[in-house]
């Protein structure tokens, strides 16, 4: 079985368009959403959680269930729910950006990943900050002296590649998914073309097409990992060819 995911938000639309949207490109992972109030107003409502959560636990099956939120409130929802459901040691709260987390989240279940990876993947998803950092955080999820840890890196720890696109439809929405949800979990600071390489929309805004070139650049211990994984999923024509 693979880690279930919940999404958990003020409005029910919004939560039903994330797990749309994160579908798409985990199609064998159980996403439930949990948005807006049992009358439909916006807001959080406390059951409605509560039966996310369970069955997200039974379709995990032991598995593990990671849960993103929107606003503050839902975190708190969210974390009494966990303290009321059958099996909260199997469920894990990611700190990320609801869409571009479930996302990330999304991939790595996709892959196989365990609970602690696929909330590691979640977290890692990061906007950029003041520094110019661009938030992508390691294998342990982000925190907010990331950037700094990695700064220390020796500069040798550089790796770039330019890659030629061979599938039909370029960069959309699957390929950006699955380079940001794969970068997310590594120790590196990527850059596609520019753009941070940890973010799905970003990515999905550089509308590259077949025959166009992907520039990676990355910086930090996983910097070569980084380069290797883009140029395998290029070479692939991310499973579309």
């Amino acid at each position: 079985m693979t880690v279930a995911l919940v999404v958990v938000s003020h409005s029910a639309r919004i939560a039903e368009g994330a797990v749309e949207l994160a579908g798409q490109m985990a199609p064998d992972v159980q996403i439930f959403a949990a948005g807006g109030t049992e009358d439909g107003r916006i807001g959080t409502s406390f059951e409605l959680v509560l039966a996310a959560f369970e069955s997200a636990l039974d379709s995990a099956a032991g598995a593990g269930v990671v849960v993103l939120t929107d606003l503050g409130s839902a975190v708190m929802t969210a974390e009494a729910a966990v303290e009321f459901c059958s099996a909260p040691q199997d469920v894990l709260l990611a700190d990320a950006p609801l869409v571009e987390g479930l996302v990330a989240a999304g991939v790595a279940a996709q892959g196989g990943a365990d609970a602690a990876a696929v909330k590691a993947a979640a977290s890692a998803v990061r906007f950029g900050d003041a520094g110019g950092s661009t938030g992508v955080g390691g294998p342990d999820g982000a925190t907010s002296d990331g950037g700094a840890q990695r700064s220390a890196a020796p500069a040798a720890q550089r790796e770039s590649g330019e890659f030629v696109l061979v599938n039909a439809a370029g960069i959309h929405a699957r390929p950006a998914a699955r380079i940001a949800g794969g970068l997310a979990g590594l120790d590196a600071e990527v850059t596609v073309n520019g753009v941070d390489g940890t973010s799905v929309m970003e990515l999905m805004a550089l509308a590259v097409g077949q025959g166009g070139t992907l520039t990676v650049e990355a910086r930090g211990k996983d910097a070569a990992k980084a380069v290797a994984y883009v140029r395998r999923l290029v070479e692939e024509g991310f499973g579309e060819k």
